[in-house]
C-alpha cells in the first residue's frame, strides 16, 4: 500500500505582520512550520506505514525553503518528500494548487490513499485536498476522523459532522482530509533527525509533470487577493461628568450626534 501526504508550509500565525503599504504578508524573519492540520495527515500516514506495512511520500509545493518542512516530514516517518518548484506555479489559488499537486501525485504513480489536514491556517478554504480529488477522478470524504477499516481496495470511515459523526465507506484509491481528532502527532526521533538530514529531495518542474501552463500559477488561477490588510480601530474616549442624570442626557446626546439612536 502506498499513501501519500500533502504538505503546506505556512507562516506561523503568532508572528504574521502585513506591510501596510503593499498590503502584503512580510515573510522576512517570520518562522515558517507545517501546516498543524497536515501534521495529522502525515501522523495517520504513518500510523497506517506501521499496521500494514505501508510507504509513505510527502509531497508539497512552494520555494525551496519548504525543503526544512519536508526534512521535517522525514524525520517524523515518512519515507521519502518530493517538492514541487517553479516560477510556472507561482501566485497560484486553490484551483492551480490543486492541479499541480495532482500532476505530482500522478507523477508519483501507485498511490492508494492521499491524505490532507482539513484545511491551511492561511488560506482556511478547505478546497485543495477536495480540488486534488476531482482532477484525480477519485472518490473524497473530508473531516474524517477515524480509520475503521482499511484494506485492500477499500475503506470505512467516520467522518465529523455537527454533532456526531457518520460512517461512510469507499473503495480505493481515494482522498481524505483529516480533522484532529482522528491521532496525536509525535515528535522526531533522533535517528528519524539525523536520516532526514541526510536525505536528498528531489525537485520536480513544470515540465516534468507535463503539466499545462494554462493550469498552473497565475495563468491557471480565477480568482486573484486583491488586498490583504489589517482593520485599524481607531477609538477615541470621553469621559461624562456631572450627576448620573446629567451623564445620561449627555450621553444620549452623544449618540444621537452620531447618528446611533
Amino acid at each position: 500500500m502506498k499513501v501519500v501526504v500533502c504538505l503546506k508550509q505556512v507562516p506561523d500565525t503568532a508572528e504574521v505582520k502585513i506591510d501596510r503599504a503593499t498590503n502584503t504578508l512580510i515573510r522576512e524573519g517570520v518562522p515558517s512550520i507545517i501546516n498543524p492540520f497536515d501534521r495529522y495527515a502525515l501522523e495517520e500516514a504513518v500510523r497506517i506505514k506501521e499496521r500494514l506495512g505501508a510507504s509513505v511520500t510527502v509531497l508539497s509545493m512552494g520555494p525551496d525553503q519548504v525543503k526544512e518542512a519536508l526534512r521535517e516530514a522525514l524525520s517524523l516517518g515518512a519515507d521519502e518528500a518530493i517538492l514541487l518548484s517553479d516560477r510556472a506555479f507561482a501566485g497560484a489559488d486553490t484551483l492551480a494548487t490543486s492541479y499541480s499537486l495532482a500532476r505530482g501525485i500522478e507523477k508519483i504513480g501507485g498511490y492508494d490513499l492521499i491524505l490532507f489536514g482539513k484545511q491551511a491556517i492561511d488560506g482556511d478554504t478547505g478546497q485543495v485536498g477536495p480540488g486534488v480529488a476531482e482532477v484525480l477522478g477519485l472518490p473524497h470524504i473530508t473531516l474524517v476522523r477515524r480509520l475503521v477499516d482499511l484494506r485492500e481496495g477499500q475503506v470505512k470511515v467516520e467522518r465529523l459532522v455537527e454533532g456526531g459523526w457518520e460512517l461512510l465507506a469507499t473503495a480505493l484509491p481515494a482522498v481524505f482530509t483529516v480533522v484532529k481528532e482522528i491521532n496525536e502527532p509525535r515528535v522526531p526521533s533522533i535517528k528519524g533527525m539525523l536520516r532526514a538530514k541526510r536525505a536528498e529531495i528531489p525537485v520536480w518542474r513544470a515540465a516534468d509533470l507535463q503539466a499545462d501552463p494554462r493550469r498552473t500559477g497565475l495563468a491557471g488561477s480565477p480568482t486573484r487577493v486583491a488586498k490583504i490588510y489589517t482593520p485599524v480601530f481607531d477609538r477615541q474616549a470621553e469621559v461624562l461628568s456631572g450627576t448620573a442624570g446629567e451623564q445620561a442626557q449627555a450621553l444620549v446626546a452623544r449618540l444621537r450626534e452620531n447618528k446611533i439612536i
